[in-house]
């Protein structure tokens, strides 16, 4: 069951990994991997939270809020890029087990593009999110970014 402590373990801050596909839709396209930094808030007693994402080898900064709707008892998460400033259509979902899968809508380079966020290796010091889109209706996916998250020696 999905509470608003399903976020818990992500607060303060983390060292990032990425993999990300050149070509977001192209399931054959080359990888490029790089490092940032990532730090999250707790808001509304754990209902809610934000994180900042710095990705200088993009030139750019991320930020997700995460807002669990006590009622559906699901998440929306909402993400924005320094680049544009606008948020993003949200995806929408739950934890269960540990595992957090989330669904949305939204386009790229001109397609409009289903969207699944999911969270999986959930611990204190690490966890691993991964995007990937769906052109046909979430019949196959492309999973175009990982991230990988582990606590900075220091923590």
């Amino acid at each position: 069951m999905s509470s608003p402590h399903d976020f818990d373990f992500f607060h303060g801050d983390w060292e990032v990994r990425h993999r990300r596909r050149a070509d977001f839709l192209d399931p054959d396209g080359d990888w490029e991997e790089f490092p940032s930094t990532s730090r999250c808030w707790p808001l509304f007693d754990g209902g809610a939270n934000i994180d900042e994402i710095d990705l200088p080898r993009l030139g750019s900064k991320g930020l997700t809020l995460r807002l669990f709707d006590r009622e559906s008892e699901r998440w929306s998460l909402y993400w924005s890029s320094s680049r544009s400033g606008k948020l993003f259509p949200p995806v929408v979902g739950r934890f269960e087990g540990g595992h957090g899968e989330f669904h949305g809508t939204d386009t790229h380079d001109g397609k409009d593009v289903r969207v699944r966020f999911v969270w999986s290796g959930v611990s204190p010091t690490a966890a691993r999110w991964e995007q990937a889109f769906s052109v046909d209706g979430g019949e196959t996916w492309v999973t175009n970014w990982t991230m990988d998250f582990s606590r900075p020696a220091a923590s």
